[in-house]
């Protein structure tokens, strides 16, 4: 079977772990000791570190106590707030990242070698596709691969997706096209996504065909309060509109149900709106707004077995599943 580990945003270490013998007289580092400095960086305390990772706390300090130990620094500065980096530990830092990421490949590479259908795949993603694709994607993949396995790193930024991939902290990653990043990736078009006003059902506005763009301003607006609002904000600059913003929020589908529940009105991708489990109306505006949906990796030459099968499983099943996606041009590839 796959097995779907949810992540906030970065990776708990693997599960192996693998040494690596330095000059002499400098003794052996373990790879899980920089995926547990990472992790405590990133979340700024050995608590917060150890519960995400699944350990206790004062393992955790000892790790690090022992890589500074190891390495001759001081990589923490410890305090009763948490802990930051040291200048050494910034400077550090790319190194254990990189260093992480070799792992990871290498793993890969071996279970190439060894020809056989296993290994880790890393998806970053944002919410869209986790709720409305990767269910179906995912079950459909586990029928011919049931040894691989997926991390998944959902995210609202895309900016954060890309610099995952671009970092080797995910194989691969869904975007939002184009994107800043993309002329350091490579990307294949999935589906063209249109942006909708969506309303409550018994709406006045409801049914109007195209939504008036002036009318964004004369109802309570609801939106996310982060990841895609400088795309709606485009949308408000287009049409010089200046909406009253009621309601901020973490959740797509809080914005479902608050819409659906007539606290006021949003914009939100078409793809949200698919089999969605509220009452729901749906209106164009006059010009078409859209965004493409990809899926990127940093380099599609160098790729592991798992992780080509999987974006080939991706690519075949979108368009079997939503073929009107494919009426738009393809980006560019390098």
């Amino acid at each position: 079977m796959i097995f779907i580990k949810m992540m906030k945003k970065r990776l708990r270490p693997p599960r192996r772990v693998v040494y690596w013998t330095g000059r002499e007289g400098v003794p052996a580092m373990s790879i899980g000791k920089y995926q547990i400095f990472l992790k405590t960086v990133e979340l700024g305390s050995f608590t917060a570190a150890a519960r995400v990772l699944n350990f206790t706390q004062s393992g955790v300090s000892h790790a690090i106590g022992s890589l500074e130990e190891e390495l001759g620094v001081t990589l923490l500065v410890r305090s009763h707030g948490g802990v930051t980096p040291t200048a050494d530990g910034r400077a550090l830092t790319p190194c254990f990242r990189e260093l992480c990421a070799m792992q990871h490949r290498l793993e890969q590479q071996a279970a190439d070698l060894r020809g056989l259908d296993t290994g880790l795949v890393r998806v970053a993603t944002f919410t869209s596709v986790s709720e409305k694709w990767l269910p179906g994607i995912l079950k459909s993949f586990q029928a011919q691969y049931p040894r691989i396995e997926f991390e998944l790193l959902p995210s609202n930024f895309n900016n954060e997706i890309s610099d995952w991939v671009l970092h080797g902290q995910a194989d691969c990653g869904f975007l939002s096209l184009p994107t800043p990043a993309e002329k350091y990736l490579d990307c294949w078009l999935l589906q063209r996504d249109q942006w909708k006003v969506i309303l409550p059902c018994d709406h006045p506005m409801a049914g109007r065909q195209p939504f008036p763009p002036e009318a964004l301003e004369q109802y309570p607006l609801i939106l996310l309060d982060e990841g895609d609002d400088y795309e709606i904000q485009a949308i408000f600059d287009h049409y010089g509109v200046h909406p009253q913003i009621q309601y901020t929020v973490q959740q797509d589908q809080t914005i479902l149900a608050m819409v659906s529940g007539g606290l006021g009105i949003s914009i939100m991708e078409e793809l949200m709106l698919y089999r969605c489990a509220y009452p729901l109306a749906a209106s164009t505006l006059p010009r078409t707004f859209h965004r493409d949906i990809g899926i990127c990796v940093k380099d599609k030459n160098a790729l592991s077995h798992s992780t080509q099968v999987f974006i080939d499983h991706v690519r075949r099943w979108v368009l079997q599943n939503f073929p009107e996606g494919w009426n738009a041009p393809r980006p560019h590839e390098r």
